[in-house]
């Protein structure tokens, strides 16, 4: 099983050290690896960089490019990752599921005993996620386009060690987001359920307040990277 390990390759957009912008880890520092591949097309995404599918192409072809995405040897990204004084790591994309060999990565670091936070969109099967990693799993609002693609099984396996996220950019995305809290009880199921604006798009003090005369269960937090370096600057 390590020689498998060893020789597994992950397409890898960009590695970096931050401050974790979202969740119920926000504010702290953390690494982030973010992977090359994402099967959907969210009207607001904002990491459009990383949507490319390499599977489409001969991995022969980008093992020659010099520039990211990078073709890297799981081993030689562990490496990479020790290289930081910092045990809370951020799985990203893209979408990170989209590759089968991202499984092996995050079952790595549980093993390295890293704190391991997994970003996936909720339209990839999460059987195959080592339990010990943490999820993260955004159910795509209908401003988003992609909502249809959403599997909703995911939900009952997920536990209270992942959390929901709903990024929402209208009074319909929330509404929409809160029937579907109220229809699986959500808060009973998962550690938080995050309420995420789409950055500059909402009226922070009107949602803040569709929250509180709903007492929706939930966390709303903005990105905090965003705050910071401004939404568009990379690696941060």
């Amino acid at each position: 099983m390590k020689h498998k390990i060893n020789n597994v390759d992950l397409f890898v957009n960009e590695i970096f050290y931050s401050i974790q912008g979202e969740g119920s880890h926000i504010g702290m520092p953390c690494i982030f690896v973010r992977m090359q591949g994402c099967n959907l097309r969210c009207k607001w995404c904002d990491t459009s960089y990383a949507q490319e599918i390499m599977e489409l192409y001969p991995i022969s072809i980008y093992k020659e490019k010099k520039s990211f995405p990078n073709l890297i040897k799981l081993k030689e990204l562990i490496k990479i990752i020790k290289s930081y004084n910092c045990k809370l790591i951020c799985i990203t994309g893209g979408e990170p599921l989209v590759q089968n060999e991202t499984t092996f990565l995050i079952k790595e670091l549980c093993n390295l005993e890293y704190t391991v936070l997994v970003e996936t969109n909720g339209s990839i099967p999460i059987l195959c996620i080592d339990h010990r990693a943490s999820l993260i799993m955004d159910l795509k609002c209908p401003s988003s386009g992609m909502t249809e693609h959403i599997i909703y099984s995911n939900i009952d396996f997920l536990t209270l060690n992942d959390e929901i996220k709903f990024v929402i950019e209208n009074q319909e995305d929330y509404l929409w987001a809160k029937n579907l809290i109220k229809e699986y009880s959500l808060e009973r199921r998962v550690k938080e359920i995050l309420i995420s604006p789409v950055f500059s798009k909402i009226d922070l003090e009107k949602l803040a307040e569709w929250i509180l005369t709903d007492n929706l269960p939930v966390r709303l937090q903005v990105q905090l990277h965003k705050i910071i370096w401004g939404p568009k600057k990379k690696g941060v």
